[in-house]
């Protein structure tokens, strides 16, 4: 009965109170309002203009030239949030829309001009251009951006890579004016990384001269091959070359899979690999060739070729050294994800950054405003460590293009193996960053409009396109191996791949690091160096090992593979600082250098600190390590100051970028509804 008279008396009250409201005034708090961080951040101490120049080099017309005429165009569907235009494509459409208007977009640049002289601009000027005109594409719809590189950099490029005159003269034009829709019929559904071990079978036809390309089993279906499933007229066939019943190995080959009404061709069978986690606006199918029989000419003849009446010519006789010179100009796949990879972190973190110096959250004391997201040392931590690095990275992505537009065949190996470590670290570099970024957003990380989470998915697919990242690595290290044991056959100091430091004595690094210590260049490329040299040795050790016990090349790199990944990981880093080193050297002394400096030393320790191989193999002690620990936040606090300065520095217009970056409070007012 107690507890019944409490229940009575409580909604005495309640019912009284609704009849007698109480009168007492709350104070009233202001609304939540938006300042713009240009008004309240520091002015910046060094010249953003000139940092950009140092990130795009003699690029930025071109990539500008390339925004504009995006944004011109309601084919790119621009928005109005919060009082500036936004464009983006609308995610909202079916997978059947995006990829038509995938292709409209495309049709639209095409009628500008954008793609006029693909294959007449020459020297590494003209290659720069088309990396720059690729990768800033992508900045708008990684679909669009994809699909322009199957046609022009995988189809064109095996074009005029693979191929010789004869086909230049035949598919350079159409190719470049979209009369022929390219694609790239090498992965298999049984196949990816192992691109010998494909199983599509090409026989020649002395009689008819011709070749009669097969899929003799499911597994050799070609797989996720972009374009064809609605599009593509055309494909490079990978295929295994069989002349008189021996097989000669992996072989290129035009093959059409379309008419021009777009009907599917006799003897070819098309279906789609249907919708994507993310690059909806690819049009990825799967191919079978049931005894297609192209010309002769059609085979991709600039290594190897078959003679009207049926012998196989090449002036390679080693079958590993002509599959290494056929695969050999396809590293352009690589260059172009890897330097993709930075432009949508770039993305990630210029939208994060800005949210993060005007929203605020919590106040440490009473009666005081809230504190900025990115004055928290916690968020300094998780965003300005990534910052640094995605400089550094695109430093490296950077060197990766020049020796690239730059090769010769003596250097082929080197960016094979250059390109092999930085599309594995960039890539991964990008998805943990729009991982770190769509976490600092909170809510609004989650809403397609703002990018960061919705670039997750759409981005995915490049960790194991173009190879695999693990196994990337270990060819890296497969790489170095032989580099080093060959070095030491011929009784001769090493050289290449950046590896002269092994021919000089181990550096020592100091028993207990300070603070200045960690920021010398000195330091850093000593125990960049250190690492990189000791995992090798480390790697030469254990392979040995299981060469004495007789165990087979194949099983032993199946076996080493942990310090093969080791090994991979300080190489690429070590290579990333020396490219750092390199761009720092050409800046004068002043607020420009002393930025970059800071960078620099964010970017090394953040890689001591986080990656256990420091510990693990004693490079750092555990009293060295807590030293390094205790850096990080200090270079943090000396980077806030800058956060905005270095995400404008990026040069990427605000309409590429997401409503929270900006006014997000009128972009998500009611009247915005």
């Amino acid at each position: 009965m107690d507890r019944v008279n409490f229940r009575t008396q409580i909604l005495a009250r309640h019912l009284y109170n609704h009849q007698n409201p109480i009168t007492t005034n709350l104070d009233a708090t202001p609304c939540v309002s938006y300042t713009p961080p240009e008004l309240t951040e520091p002015q910046s101490e060094f010249d953003t203009k000139s940092l950009r120049k140092l990130l795009d080099g003699n690029s930025i017309q071109d990539i500008d030239y390339i925004y504009n005429l995006m944004i011109q165009s309601t084919l790119f569907c621009p928005r109005n949030r919060g009082g500036k235009v936004f464009v983006s494509p609308d995610y909202n459409q079916s997978m059947e829309q995006q990829r038509e208007m995938t292709m409209k977009r495309i049709e639209y640049l095409r009628n500008l001009g954008a793609f006029n002289g693909w294959f007449d601009k020459k020297g590494f000027e003209g290659d720069l251009w088309r990396f720059a005109l690729a990768e800033t594409i992508s900045i708008f719809d990684h679909s669009l951006g994809i699909k322009l590189g199957v046609h022009f950099f995988l189809w064109g490029g095996a074009i005029r890579f693979m191929g010789t005159k004869r086909h230049h003269d035949k598919w350079y034009k159409p190719t470049e004016t979209y009369e022929v829709k390219g694609s790239f019929a090498m992965t298999e559904l049984g196949h990816g990384s192992n691109v010998r071990g494909i199983e599509t079978i090409t026989r020649y036809d002395a009689s008819t001269q011709e070749f009669i390309i097969i899929t003799p089993c499911e597994s050799a279906q070609k797989y996720w091959i972009g374009g064809a499933a609605n599009h593509a007229t055309h494909t490079i066939v990978f295929s295994q070359l069989e002349i008189d019943g021996v097989n000669q190995g992996v072989h290129a080959f035009v093959a059409q899979i379309r008419d021009t009404d777009g009907n599917v061709c006799p003897n070819v069978r098309i279906a789609d690999c249907g919708h994507k986690i993310g690059l909806n606006g690819v049009d990825n199918g799967r191919i079978w060739f049931d005894n297609l029989r192209i010309p002769r000419e059609n085979l991709l003849n600039s290594v190897a070729d078959v003679s009207p009446d049926g012998k196989y010519l090449s002036a390679i006789k080693d079958p590993d050294q002509r599959f290494a010179a056929f695969l050999a100009p396809l590293t352009s796949g690589r260059v172009t994800i890897a330097a993709s990879a930075m432009n949508t972190t770039k993305i990630g973190l210029a939208t994060t950054i800005r949210y993060s110096l005007s929203r605020r959250a919590f106040s440490i004391i009473p009666n005081e405003p809230e504190v900025l997201l990115l004055d928290y040392p916690s968020h300094q931590r998780r965003l300005l460590p990534l910052l640094a690095k995605t400089y550094a990275l695109t430093f490296a992505s950077n060197y990766l293009k020049m020796i690239y537009v730059k090769r010769t065949p003596e250097s082929n190996k080197t960016v094979h193996v250059v390109s092999s470590a930085l599309k594995a670290v960039l890539t991964w570099h990008c998805m943990r960053t729009l991982q770190e970024c769509r976490e600092a957003c909170g809510g609004q990380g989650i809403k397609t409009e703002n990018h960061v989470g919705h670039l997750k998915s759409e981005y995915d697919v490049q960790l194991t396109f173009e190879g695999d990242n693990n196994v990337l690595m270990q060819q890296v290290s497969k790489a170095l191996l032989a580099e080093f044991l060959a070095a030491k056959k011929r009784n001769k100091p090493i050289r290449g791949f950046g590896l002269e430091h092994l021919n000089k004595p181990a550096p020592v690094i100091p028993s207990q690091l300070t603070s200045s210590i960690l920021r010398t260049s000195q330091f850093q490329t000593e125990m960049f160096c250190l690492r990189e040299r000791d995992l090798l040795h480390r790697f030469v050790t254990e392979v040995s090992q299981h060469q004495t016990q007789g165990e087979s090349k194949e099983h032993i790199f199946t076996v080493t593979y942990q310090i093969a990944e080791d090994l991979g990981r300080a190489f690429s880093d070590r290579l990333i600082l020396q490219t750092y080193l390199d761009v720092e050297s050409t800046v004068p002394a002043g607020s420009l250098k002393n930025i970059l400096g800071l960078m620099r030393s964010m970017y090394t320790t953040i890689v001591m600190e986080e990656d256990a191989s420091f510990l693990r193999y004693g490079y750092l002690s555990t009293a060295n390590a807590a030293v390094v620990r205790k850096e990080v936040p200090k270079l943090c606090s000396e980077l806030r100051p800058h956060a905005l300065s270095l995400v404008s520095s990026f040069g990427i217009p605000d309409a590429f970028l997401a409503p929270i970056a900006f006014n997000w409070v009128d972009a998500n007012a009611w009247s915005s509804v």
